[in-house]
Order: structure tokens, then sequence, then C-alpha cells
């Protein structure tokens, strides 16, 4: 049994069969899932090399999610898109920004849920009531781009060609404190991941 608070071993081998270690039960990508749901923390060894896994075997499970009827949860344009980082430059800022942006929604789920029940209960869905709750989700998005378009200024400072020069730009407005200081904090993280892909490069 792994120590508490420690991640499960699920080890896997050459029959594609799984192995719970913590259970000492074979388990299915299915039962995987479910211990995603639950936040079980696990990872996944192929049980020849010990190497780990973790990452293929979820994304494997999302495959299987994906094509289960009804289920779908990527649209296509956003999947468009995520191929189209794979080689690029910006490669490296995209998992950080789903990951925060993943974040920020996990903390505002919890109200999202009561704003969606109070809103339908077990009622039929009325589309009238579904505006605050999408208002709110809407919102979240707006400053999710926000903050991923102010990352992509920072790799780009100067303005497109024959663009006009705003003269208020060349004195940075002074900003609240709490503003600029995560703002700082956000220069700090974009040049710790320019200076990774320049070692990359």
């Amino acid at each position: 049994m792994p120590a508490k608070d420690e991640p499960v071993i699920i080890k896997k081998y050459a029959n594609r069969r799984l192995y719970n270690t913590g259970t000492s039960t074979y388990v299915t990508l299915e039962d995987l899932a479910e211990m995603v749901k639950k936040g079980e923390e696990f990872t996944v060894q192929d049980a020849k090399t010990g190497d780990d896994i973790t990452h293929p075997v979820l994304t494997q499970i999302i495959f299987e999610l994906e094509n289960k009827e009804g289920q779908n949860m990527l649209p296509i344009s956003f999947l468009r898109q995520l191929i189209s980082f794979y080689g690029d430059q910006m490669q490296m800022i995209v998992p950080s920004f789903l990951e925060q942006s993943m974040i920020a929604f996990s903390k505002e789920q919890e109200r999202l849920r009561e704003q969606m029940k109070a809103a339908f209960g077990k009622a039929p869905i009325d589309v009238m009531k579904m505006s605050a709750p999408m208002k709110a989700l809407e919102e979240q998005t707006r400053r999710n781009m926000e903050m991923f378009q102010n990352a992509m200024r920072m790799f780009s400072p100067f303005p497109p060609a024959g663009a006009p020069v705003d003269p208020s730009a060349r004195e940075p407005a002074k900003e609240p404190t709490a503003k600029a200081a995560e703002l700082q904090e956000l220069k700090e993280q974009i040049a710790a991941m320019q200076r990774k892909i320049d070692s990359m490069g």
C-alpha cells in the first residue's frame, strides 16, 4: 500500500492490462477515470521498464471518453487550435495557460454548480434562466483570454508595421499595487518560459 498522500502506482503490462498496486487488483481505463473524478492521485508506470507513462494513459482516457456518444467535450475549433500549436514556439506557453485556466475554472465550478441548480433544479431547462451562470462562465473565459493575450504581447512588444503609435503608451500609466504585482508576476513567468524556449533552441 502506498504511504498516505502518495499517489497510487498503476502498472501497465505488455498485454495492456493495468494493475492497481494499492488495491492489488486489475483495473480498466474507466476505473482510472473514476479515480480522477474522485480526486485520487495515481501514476502509471510501464511494468517492464518502470517509465512513467501517466501522460499517454490519461490522454487515452480522454480519447475513450470523447468517443462515447453524447460525451464530446472538446470542440473541433479548440482541437484545431491546439494541434496548430504543436511545433510552434508558443508550444511551451500553452500547457501553463491551459493548466491555469482549468485551475481557475475548478475554483469557480462549485459556484457555477449552485447557480445551475438554482436555475434548473429538476425542471426542464429554461433558456432564460441560463443567463446568470452562462454570464459567469463567459466572464471567466474573458479573463483567461485577456491573460493569454497579455502574454502574447510580451513576446511581441513592438506594434505591427504601419500601426499608429499612441503617445500615451510611451509613459506607462500607474496601476494599483495589487494589479502591478500581478502583472510583474506574469512577466516573470513569461520570461522564465522564454528562457526555457531559448535554451531548447
